[in-house]
């Protein structure tokens, strides 16, 4: 085996040389402790290696073994509730074995050797497989289905198939290959991290991704298979949004990846997430949910791996046909370690100290993202949507991480700290954030929701814009100097804001809300504007409208339990249409 020595230590960066027949993103072992890194640079035979644990210690003449092969990870049953840290390392195992705090050159496989798992084959012998064909299936949790697939690259006749309890590296299935010999499957594969997984077919982004958050749905969709970033300075609520999204989303497989994230922050999401109920299944949600957690007192290396191993992970479901929610918070952090890397090779800089290859490596990762048919004689329909939080220092989205990523992303959802002081929340703002998917979605929620859903969105979106500009004049004149209808404009826009885009994480009915619900409460809010404009032309006075006690239940309407929402609009409509008629009626009487 070909070995190499260490020639320079910085940091996490150690440089060897005698390593000419490695290659480019091979995994090495560095020192007898057998620290786990991963080649990023070759000049001659010198080797730049990013190594994965703390490197206090090492020095020249240190030796350094190739394994000749890229940095993978192992897909298969045990997956689903686990926690792994960047490079897809059980921390649970890990604690058992060396205790809270970890020893480096600890190596703990990712998937138990040990633990059997039921294999129920559904394939029979002489039955013809290609890669992505399902040969059996494992119930992995009482909500996951675990499917066993055929590796990429084997093709041909099933000679043998097994059925009963297997570890993950035994042979369930042997296959005759075209050109006669045989290949043993067993429930594991491993793929490299850093190459996505291959699929028949990316279909078109017409479908969104349903999250029960009111500010989203509504007004900045994102489509399933579609890509969405979260940027917001401190405190602005960035991992409550992906905590709701995790929850309620439309998806049946959770990847949570905390990059870099403090260390508490990322005790509470490991806490919470096993406490947390799903509300689809009334399990706990990690039954469909892995963490990925790489604190940002990890060596910086593994933060930029980690962000690979998830999707990688993601891809691997997605390829059985779930549709799986990646949140990546934050890839700021991630970011931070390409330009620690980056420095450390001593690469020309590109803006503020990054790399000039940040903007094609956001690419490659969120590019990943989609909603495809899988491979296989009977491809199924998978979608894998990633959603990236984005911690701009000081909240300046004009840093080039957020600048790269906008030019990405389809769906960016702006936090804005002002309204997080104002405890409005999500504190997404209305006015800066945007969707490009909201075209081809509002066919899909015109045809499945209601007709007029599309012209709601529309009117009330126009409000919020005519309100930011009237808001400039009452500062300059105040408030009397508008006209009633224009009044009438910051009365409707301060109902949409406090009533429909607030929504309540922590409120048993309003943390989730659903497409018809949301679209009759908005219903409810445009006709009144619309009602009301009317009276006012008429000559109804304009203070009695605002006061009229219909508005107070409109605003409630949100907290009206799913069962009860057609009667409930049904009253308050009734109410509204019957209150603004006899106010016209009194003024032309």
């Amino acid at each position: 085996m070909n070995q190499g020595r260490v020639v320079k230590v910085s940091g996490p960066l150690v440089i060897a040389e005698g390593m000419q027949d490695a290659n480019m993103f091979d995994v090495v072992r560095v020192s007898e402790q057998g620290l786990i890194g991963e080649i990023i640079e070759m000049r001659g035979d010198k080797a730049s290696i990013q190594v994965y644990e703390e490197t206090a210690g090492l020095g020249p003449g240190t030796p350094v073994v190739s394994t000749h092969a890229p940095l993978s990870v192992e897909l298969g049953p045990g997956m689903i509730e686990n926690m792994y840290d960047g490079i897809q390392r059980p921390l649970e195992k890990m604690v058992e074995r060396a205790g809270p705090n970890i020893s480096r050159g600890i190596q703990v496989p990712a998937l138990d050797r040990e633990k059997k798992w039921t294999f129920v084959p559904t394939v029979s012998v002489g039955d013809t497989v290609e890669p992505g064909d399902v040969i059996g299936t494992v119930q992995e949790t009482v909500v996951v289905e675990l499917k066993i697939m055929v590796p990429v690259g084997v093709k041909g006749v099933v000679s043998e198939i097994k059925s009963g309890d297997f570890t993950v590296e035994e042979t369930v299935c042997v296959v005759k290959l075209e050109d006669g010999t045989e290949k043993e499957l067993s429930m594991m594969q491993k793929w490299p991290v850093r190459v996505s997984r291959p699929y028949k077919e990316k279909l078109v982004p017409d479908m969104p991704l349903v999250t029960g958050q009111r500010v989203i749905d509504t007004m900045f969709p994102i489509a399933k298979g579609g890509v969405a970033a979260v940027p917001g300075p401190f405190g602005s609520g960035k991992t409550v949004v992906q905590h709701q999204l995790a929850k309620w989303a439309d998806a049946e497989i959770v990847v949570y990846i905390g990059c870099g994230e403090r260390g508490n922050e990322m005790t509470d999401v490991l806490r919470e997430f096993p406490e947390l109920q799903d509300p689809k299944t009334g399990e706990s949600l990690m039954k469909r949910t892995i963490l990925i957690a790489n604190t940002s007192d990890m060596p910086v290396a593994a933060r930029e791996a980690s962000i690979y191993t998830g999707i990688t992970i993601a891809e691997y479901f997605r390829d059985m046909g779930y549709s799986v929610a990646l949140m990546a918070d934050s890839t700021s952090r991630w970011a931070e370690a390409l330009r620690e890397m980056s420095g450390r090779l001593e690469e020309m800089p590109g803006e503020e100290g990054y790399p000039a290859y940040l903007g094609s490596r956001l690419a490659q990762f969120y590019e990943r993202a989609g909603r495809v048919i899988s491979l296989g004689s009977n491809g199924r329909e998978g979608a894998l949507s990633a959603i990236g939080a984005v911690s701009p220092p000081g909240g300046d989205t004009s840093e080039p991480v957020s600048q790269a990523t906008l030019r990405i992303v389809k769906a960016f959802w702006g936090l804005d700290s002002e309204l997080a002081y104002k405890r409005h929340f999500p504190a997404i703002n209305w006015l800066t954030s945007y969707s490009l998917y909201v075209d081809r979605l509002n066919q899909w929620f015109d045809k499945n929701v209601n007709k007029n859903w599309s012209a709601h969105r529309a009117d009330a979106m126009k409000l919020l814009q005519e309100e930011a500009e009237l808001q400039e004049i009452v500062q300059l004149v105040g408030v009397d100097a508008l006209s009633f209808a224009d009044r009438l404009k910051l009365e409707v826009s301060r109902t949409i804001r406090e009533d429909y885009l607030h929504q309540n994480a922590f409120h048993e009915v309003d943390t989730y809300s659903s497409l018809n619900k949301q679209f009759l409460l908005l219903k409810l809010i445009m006709q009144f504007y619309h009602k009301s404009a009317e009276a006012i032309e008429n000559g109804a006075d304009f203070n009695k409208i605002v006061e009229l006690p219909v508005r107070e239940r409109i605003g409630r309407f949100k907290y009206v339990e799913e069962k009860d929402i057609d009667d409930a609009y049904a009253s308050i409509e009734e109410e509204m249409l019957s209150c603004l008629a006899d106010l016209t009626a009194k003024e032309v009487e």
